[in-house]
């Protein structure tokens, strides 16, 4: 009998709460670092297109020009992207659409919004999760061969881990739709490398490829519900076909041109370069707290740690005025895990001052 692990089904009764997210945490009067939104205030090409859209609200929105924008950064059809009122949208239309799907598999610990979404559509969700003794790193191998729905998130919300882009591309095949979560890839840096490292988003040549993007994340337009699928024209005309009338609002639909134009990307390449920056600042001072341990290598605007009793530390945080993201609701994961957002290195110090006290009381 073969050891290789499974994928396994969710239990009922001992179900982690999917539908918790990190604004749960950020209350009003708490410094946050439980969303991975930056909060830095858009800059003029951005701010100023989607304030000039407050004069044309009469009109329905038209959304060819910002496709047609995404399409030329990624080097893609028109036609082989669709808008979306952000990437959590973007998992509903998957649900919904591929109703004839027989086994799909997320793939965990990752956001939980994928699941959700196909758990509220009746589809019967089977988990592969990776193990923290492995860095959470992904083996192709554990996913099922007759998965023809897989699910995967990279960089990957919680972890933080970026796989490598043959790794993930291996899962694609012939009958299979492999949904990517890029939600964060623009956060993410390697030397060297002069755009997104391990991205599929331009690949073509997989067969059945969604990849998922958002621009809510380093442009802090979370407000705003701007998000896309790239993917192959006739997967995504089903998607579209269950996609409400003008789901994107001429707003976003200008937040969208505006993030794709080459001004836009030469920024987001130096926002991740300062980012990486700071989350090293912010690995190299948590791993001096005896106790709390950072898996792998963080690639993304967050932090994963395992520090026992988080729990209790977390409401300790609270007390003191610091808003974390808990673990326990990321299947894979339990109530030992936090996720701390990269912020800047004065807020990092000031977290790890409160953090340390916490622990030596």
């Amino acid at each position: 009998m073969s050891d290789q692990p499974r994928a396994v089904a969710p239990r009922p009764g001992a179900e982690p709460d999917l539908a918790h997210h990190g604004d749960a945490e950020a209350t009003a009067g708490l410094i946050d670092l439980a969303v991975n939104v930056r909060r830095a205030r858009p800059p003029g090409w951005l701010a100023d297109p989607i304030a000039a859209t407050l004069t044309e609200l009469a009109r329905y929105p038209d959304p060819a020009p910002a496709r047609a924008a995404v399409a030329a950064r990624h080097r893609r059809h028109p036609n082989e992207v669709l808008l979306t009122a952000g990437a959590a949208e973007g998992f509903v239309l998957i649900a919904q659409a591929l109703r004839g799907v027989r086994r799909p598999v997320v793939v965990h610990p990752q956001f939980t919004e994928p699941e959700a979404a196909l758990r509220a559509a009746g589809h019967p969700v089977e988990r592969v999760l990776l193990d923290a003794a492995d860095d959470f790193r992904l083996d192709p191998a554990r996913v099922p061969a007759d998965a023809d729905l897989v699910m995967i998130g990279n960089p990957t919300n919680p972890t933080s881990v970026l796989h490598p882009a043959r790794t993930v591309a291996a899962l694609a095949r012939p009958g299979r739709v492999l949904v990517v979560d890029e939600a964060f890839a623009d956060t993410t840096i390697a030397p060297g490398h002069p755009g997104e490292p391990e991205s599929l988003a331009e690949r073509r040549d997989l067969p059945g490829l969604l990849v998922v993007r958002s621009l809510t994340k380093t442009w802090g337009l979370a407000g705003l519900r701007i998000g896309y699928l790239l993917g192959e024209a006739e997967l995504l005309s089903r998607l579209a076909a269950v996609q409400p009338l003008w789901a994107v609002s001429t707003p976003a639909l200008a937040a969208a041109s505006a993030c794709a134009s080459a001004v836009a990307v030469q920024a987001e390449r130096a926002i991740a370069a300062d980012l990486a920056a700071d989350r090293d600042h912010l690995v190299a001072r948590l791993t001096d707290l005896p106790g709390v341990r950072v898996v792998g290598r963080p690639a993304s605007a967050f932090v994963l740690l395992h520090l026992p009793g988080a729990t209790v530390v977390r409401a300790a945080l609270r007390e003191r005025g610091w808003a974390v993201r808990r673990g326990d609701t990321f299947p894979g994961l339990g109530p030992d895990w936090l996720r701390v957002a990269v912020r800047d290195r004065n807020t990092t110090d000031a977290f790890i001052d409160v953090l340390r006290e916490i622990m030596e009381a």
